[in-house]
């Protein structure tokens, strides 16, 4: 039974979380005025490497074999494209819309995992699917307001790092995480890097001092996001996720002059509360199952 201190930081920990990624992003839209987004990509990345730096250890001795070695490699260069995507994004439209867009990530993965993992695609999920679809009309809303090619590369790029976390899963069965992130960053970073020397402008030591910091919020994203699932299961933690939304309206309109736009909140709050119903649904029918795995009394 989920203790209510094991909640409350479940909970805690998502919020750090919101708040780690929509720094993230705040960095990335100020940098990105002057910096390419494939080289910001590619420093982010290249930064970063030093927060991987007490797991080398830990991937050299992973017993890899050429086809693990494969699929690590097109998870990398498969991530490699949505960041790339991701980057372009921030500097074309709005942080709220990119974090809002960026909740169908998770919808994705679960069309993703029926279509190719054979998970099955209950009338729940089906229905979850078809609101977060009306959902990201509602923010879009196309033909009553022009499309960006920033919209357009949002939602590419929520389909690729839905197929990086398929093919991570498919990874999780035999390595640990340290071992996947480790591959990841490395990869991702000689992927990337072809991209930035195309549109490679020198950076000043203060941009990429930035994009350090921007690496340290991505690696503390993911941190607190691990520690909020190891406190609380996601059908606790989904729906504080939303609250990311809100502080990516707060910064854009205070940091950047975006404005508030009612239709991309309650389009967002539409995909979140579509996510969140299949994580309740999914708790649900695990505890009925365990409330009814007990000796019979026949």
């Amino acid at each position: 039974m989920l203790q209510p201190r094991s909640a409350i930081a479940g909970i805690l920990w998502m919020v750090a979380c919101g708040l780690n990624f929509v720094a993230l992003a705040a960095i990335i839209k100020h940098v990105g005025a002057d910096i390419p987004a494939p080289q910001a990509a590619f420093l982010r990345y290249l930064t970063g490497l030093v927060f991987i730096l007490p797991f080398l250890g830990q991937w050299r001795r992973a017993r890899i074999s050429n086809r693990e070695h494969l699929l690590l490699a097109l998870r990398g260069l498969v991530h490699s494209i949505a960041v790339l995507l991701w980057f372009f994004t921030v500097t074309r439209i709005p942080i709220a819309e990119v974090t809002s867009l960026g909740y169908l990530t998770p919808v994705f993965v679960t069309l993703g995992a029926a279509l190719f993992l054979g998970d099955r695609l209950n009338s729940v999920k089906s229905l979850a699917l078809l609101g977060a679809l009306c959902g990201a009309l509602v923010i879009l809303r196309p033909g009553f307001r022009e499309i960006d090619v920033g919209h357009f590369a949002i939602l590419a790029s929520t389909c690729f790092f839905s197929t990086s976390f398929l093919l991570a899963k498919r990874a999780a069965s035999r390595f640990s995480a340290a071992v996947i992130v480790t591959s990841l960053s490395i990869v991702s970073t000689i992927c990337m890097a072809p991209a930035a020397f195309l549109v490679w402008i020198p950076p000043t030591p203060e941009q990429v001092l930035w994009l350090f910091f921007a690496a340290f919020f991505a690696t503390a994203g993911n941190f607190t996001m691990t520690q909020s699932f190891r406190n609380a299961p996601v059908s606790v933690t989904q729906p504080v996720i939303y609250l990311q939304l809100v502080w990516a309206t707060l910064l854009g309109a205070i940091a950047f002059g975006e404005g508030f736009d009612m239709m991309v909140i309650l389009g967002g709050a539409i995909v979140v509360a579509s996510v969140s119903a299949v994580s309740w649904h999914s708790a649900f029918r695990k505890q009925r199952g365990r409330s009814g795995s007990g000796v019979s009394l026949k």
